[in-house]
């Protein structure tokens, strides 16, 4: 049986212009110049230039004032005005336009250099098979092998699928251990180790590579090879006894195999990759900080003269209701994107001196970050704490110590004996201070690491320990221990 009810409940909707201000905030400068450059394109209200000049109502008042004035003056005086008009319009453009370009040409910062052709590891690969006796389904069965590498050097899918899925398509008859003869010819191709299957397999094929069959290279190749787990945990003492000789002779060996690279592709970047675009810049004026938005490279832009002209006519001679109606959406759309534009400005500049203000002494020296976490922030200027994660997400900041993400001035605290309230990323630094400075052949435990902190009257457990440390990616005792 059906029952109707009704209940009040409250609700929070955003509209339109207020989604697109969130999703504009929490762009990055270089996504935030390519989102302009498209809405360009889709809307031809939009222009490259300054803000527009006139309102949607002023510019209706100059058509109902110029239609009034029409029927008031002369042909002549008309002409007269609309010559000076246009006169003084066309002076305006091109002073602004002789300014603009004129700006961009003293700025060196807007010159594109032109960046060398990059060829990629696939390609390096393929041009290096084309050297070796192999048939034209050999051929294919290592463009399929090269299609399964990853980034760091592996491949990803079994030789046997690889071989299965070839066979099927393309009729071919290749037995799993031609291809496991030919991946391995793969993994002696430059750079060595590449293809590999895991670890062990992508060290022996650099060892096996290697032109100086030394002495040495044997005994590495036979550790990789039978005590690859002992060399993993570094049970030097064990390795050793298995080889017949002492920890001193072991050294030179256990040097040549941590020599190799355990991620034989890495590194196949271009420039544009590897490069960070700051989303402010702060500069240091005596006791105070300047705040600049990195936006020279975000074009300006405005509401089209052009069509506030034809819109003008278009009123005149009365325009058609579609038109009308499109020129009026257009309008609004755009007039919504500049109001954006301009509060997603605001806001980040509020954000960045907020975060100033907090960690003003960071600012100052680099060092000795203060606790802060999101809700500070909106305390100083009363935004939401998601405006805050949208604003800090992504965004960097150059000082001159370095640049760095916004979210790195956010932290946790921890207590102190005295009572003081200290950044967790400071504890990070003084944990990584303590490693650095410790005995290699004799590591310190995450026991022994919170005692020395809580003998310098930081109050911590090994298991926060235990969790920076693995935060910061540094091994377990055992594993940094160093013959």
């Amino acid at each position: 049986m059906l029952n109707l009810s009704q209940r009040q409940t409250m609700q929070m909707r955003l509209t339109p212009q207020q989604v697109q201000y969130l999703q504009l905030l929490q762009l990055p400068v270089l996504a935030l110049e390519q989102r302009i450059k498209a809405e360009l394109e889709i809307n031809p209200l939009l222009e490259e230039g300054e803000d527009m000049e006139l309102t949607q109502e002023q510019i209706e008042e100059k058509a109902v004032q110029e239609v009034s004035e029409e029927s008031q003056q002369t042909d002549k005086e008309n002409k007269a005005d609309e010559d000076r008009y246009t006169f003084e319009d066309f002076m305006n453009d091109n002073l602004d336009g002789y300014k603009a370009t004129m700006m961009y040409r003293n700025d060196e910062d807007r010159d594109e250099y032109p960046q060398p052709a990059e060829v990629t590891l696939s390609q390096k690969l393929k041009d290096q098979i084309f050297l070796l006796e192999l048939t034209e389904q050999e051929k294919q069965l290592c463009d399929e092998i090269i299609g399964n590498i990853d980034d760091d050097g592996y491949l990803q899918r079994e030789i046997g699928l690889i071989v299965q899925d070839i066979n099927l398509s393309q009729g071919h008859t290749i037995t799993i251990e031609r291809a496991e003869e030919i991946l391995k010819m793969i993994q002696h191709l430059e750079p060595p180790g590449i293809g590999a299957r895991n670890l062990q397999e992508c060290l022996i094929a650099q060892l096996e590579s290697n032109e100086s069959n030394s002495e040495l290279t044997e005994k590495a190749l036979k550790i990789l090879r039978e005590y690859f787990e002992d060399f993993t945990m570094k049970h030097y003492e064990d390795l050793a006894k298995n080889l017949n000789m002492t920890v001193d002779e072991l050294k030179p060996i256990i040097e040549l195999i941590q020599k190799l690279n355990p991620k034989p592709g890495e590194g196949q970047f271009t420039p544009q990759q590897n490069y960070i675009i700051p989303d402010f810049t702060v500069e240091r004026d005596d006791d105070d900080f300047i705040v600049m938005l990195n936006d020279k490279n975000v074009p300006p832009i405005r509401i089209s003269h052009g069509y506030k002209e034809l819109m003008t006519r278009k009123y005149k001679n009365g325009a058609a209701d579609g038109v009308r109606d499109f020129i009026r959406k257009r309008f609004e759309a755009a007039k919504w994107f500049i109001t954006s534009i301009n509060q997603r400005r605001e806001t980040m500049l509020k954000v960045m001196r907020a975060i100033i203000e907090k960690q003003r002494t960071f600012f100052e020296t680099g060092e000795n970050l203060k606790p802060m976490i999101y809700k500070d922030i909106t305390e100083i200027i009363h935004m939401d704490i998601s405006t805050i994660s949208r604003v800090v997400n992504g965004k960097y900041v150059q000082t001159e110590f370095g640049v760095f993400e916004l979210r790195h001035f956010f932290s946790d605290k921890l207590t102190t004996s005295t009572g003081e309230e200290i950044s967790n990323k400071e504890v990070k630094n003084q944990i990584r201070e303590i490693i650095g400075k410790e005995d290699t052949n004799h590591p310190l435990s995450d026991d022994r690491i919170a005692e020395i902190l809580n003998n310098e009257g930081l109050n911590i457990a090994r298991r926060t320990v235990a969790k920076y440390r693995e935060a910061m990616k540094i091994p377990v005792a055992r594993l940094r221990r160093k013959i």
